[in-house]
């Protein structure tokens, strides 16, 4: 059985938020997915008395603050530090993959430039988030 996610996805570029949202509801996925433009709007919903999100999808280069910056800020948090955190990004470093680990990331994917690999990589993480028991909160 499936569960329906709620999903924190933060993000700067409109184009990746519209593939996400496209490729959930085109694989007619049962999930929710709020925005964020930023780190900061990011940590203002978390904190508001909004539900909390089941997982968080994070770019990692973003204006303002960067998804590390978030990580350790998210992970200092006695609330929110549990939820588990995914980075999507562009990013092969080996430097940005040890450095999100260290702070204790759940997962690390690389966005794919083809629409339909990018879809499919997608599709297996939510369904792989959908499968695992989460924290309600």
């Amino acid at each position: 059985m499936r569960n329906k996610l709620r999903i924190l996805l933060i993000e700067d570029d409109m184009i990746e938020v519209m593939k996400l949202n496209r490729t959930i509801g085109s694989s007619q996925l049962p999930h929710e997915v709020i925005e964020a433009k930023n780190g900061e709007e990011a940590l203002d919903f978390l904190r508001s008395d909004a539900k909390l999100p089941d997982i968080i999808l994070l770019d990692l280069n973003m204006p303002k603050m960067n998804g590390i910056e978030f990580l350790e800020i998210l992970k200092n948090d006695e609330t929110l530090k549990y939820l588990p955190t995914i980075i999507l990004t562009t990013s092969a470093n080996q430097k940005d993959i040890l450095a999100c680990y260290k702070v204790g990331i759940a997962g690390y994917v690389i966005k794919p430039l083809k629409y339909e690999d990018y879809v499919i990589k997608l599709k297996s993480l939510l369904d792989y988030w959908s499968l695992n028991e989460l924290i309600k909160g």
